[in-house]
């Protein structure tokens, strides 16, 4: 289970051009004694996505921060503190499965149906439910997964699987399959992996558009790995349509208070129906107070959206990027407000003409002060569509044209 961190100081925001300090708890502690046992175990219950077998090294957890996306609250990910010391990171090397044999995901409505008591809810989903192993040069990793279809498609999360270069499944029934990967999309934490079975249960999917703040869910993954795999927490509905910042993507999620822990990453949320509506990949944390009842999934209307896409051609289409991550700010010691260019990514058009630290002023005509107004510019566009920006580089006024590409083409 990913962890982001909520940081009451970070609401506040920047002065400053330049990204806030990283909190000094950030940081692995090492030592001896009953302080690292206790460390490591609480850690333990915070590490998110998957966790390291043998050393079970917390930091694994992704110390990523929530970004509002409301203006006045748009603290900026300290970039140089995003991959932990020990943590997955790379290109997922799983081998690849063929894609575009026509496969869909099917969301089924309710259509009136009395709601299902608990125990029939786990009894009609729990054969669905499968553990993820993903193997990387740091060790073994687990994770849960929702079986799609009888003929082998499950779905988790990306984060699941990142920097994998084997992955496994494995039934309730102990059966152990290796996987291919039919696609993976990083902005939307979603997976899609291939098993050579037949016969399987698939899961069903209710829409999750259907969903009311108070409605009835229940989770079921594998918190803390398979020891303790198709594990049942229960909770409601605690907001929809939820913009989370992680990793430099906005998603928008379902917020649970349903438990969620290290393991259930790719797991099944459920309602009352006993339909998954939701892949549970978030929880929220705190490094100085406590944070309860604070989860997250991915709801099944972009999931279907996403699956569908990646079983088709192996990717998602149709998003064009400029490839840099940017940060507004105000005037400062002489500089013009605007959006200050965090990072840029290689092989994007971008990439040798735009550097870190570019304020961008302008794009295509209409001024820029704040992150909102270039993507509102770019989301006009389709990839190999041309922006014209005007920026402040060092005292010096420049004009730059830059292409956008394909977003696919720029993840590992």
């Amino acid at each position: 289970m990913r962890g982001y961190y909520y940081d009451q100081d970070d609401l506040r925001p920047p002065v400053r051009p330049a990204p806030p300090a990283a909190p000094p708890r950030r940081r692995r502690r090492r030592g001896g004694g009953t302080a690292v046992l206790l460390f490591i175990c609480t850690l333990l219950v915070l590490v998110g996505g998957t966790v390291l077998l043998g050393a079970w090294d917390a930091t694994r957890l992704e110390k990523v921060e929530v970004q509002f996306r409301q203006e006045e609250r748009q603290p900026w990910t300290d970039q140089e503190d995003q991959t932990p010391e020990g943590e997955i990171s790379g290109e997922t090397t799983v081998e690849r499965a063929p894609t575009g044999d026509g496969t869909t995901l099917t969301i089924v409505s309710t259509g009136g149906e009395e709601p299902h008591s608990f125990q029939e809810i786990y009894q009609e989903n729990i054969d669905s439910i499968v553990s993820i192993r993903g193997t990387s040069d740091l060790g073994l990793y687990f994770g849960t997964g929702v079986i799609m279809t009888e003929n082998g498609y499950v779905i988790t999360n990306a984060h699941v699987i990142e920097g994998c270069s084997e992955v496994e499944v494995v039934l309730q029934d102990e059966r152990v399959f290796p996987a291919l990967l039919v696609g993976s999309d990083v902005q939307t934490d979603l997976a899609v992996l291939k098993i050579d079975a037949q016969d399987l249960k698939p899961a069903e999917f209710g829409d999750s558009a259907a969903l009311q703040v108070g409605d009835t869910v229940l989770a079921i993954g594998n918190p803390l790995g398979e020891e303790l795999r198709g594990t049942m927490t229960d909770g409601i509905i605690s907001a929809i349509n939820r913009d989370v910042y992680v990793d430099g993507y906005t998603m928008v999620l379902l917020q649970t208070t349903a438990a969620l822990n290290s393991g259930n990453s790719g797991g099944a949320l459920i309602n009352d129906r006993g339909q998954v509506v939701g892949i549970t990949n978030l929880k929220m944390e705190s490094y100085d107070s406590t944070v309860e009842g604070l989860g997250f999934a991915i709801p099944t209307a972009t999931v279907k959206t996403v699956v569908d896409e990646l079983i088709a051609h192996g990717v998602v289409t149709g998003r064009p990027t400029i490839g840099i991550t940017v940060r507004a700010v105000a005037a400062y010691d002489g500089s013009p407000a605007g959006v200050r260019v965090e990072s840029v990514q290689a092989g994007s058009d971008a990439d040798g003409k735009l550097e870190v630290g570019d304020i961008i002023v302008e794009a295509n005509g209409v001024s820029i002060a704040a992150t909102d107004d270039l993507m509102a510019v770019k989301d006009a566009l389709q990839t190999g569509d041309i922006l014209s920006l005007r920026l402040w580089r060092e005292g010096t006024w420049l004009e730059r044209n830059v292409a956008l590409v394909e977003q696919y083409t720029l993840e590992p």
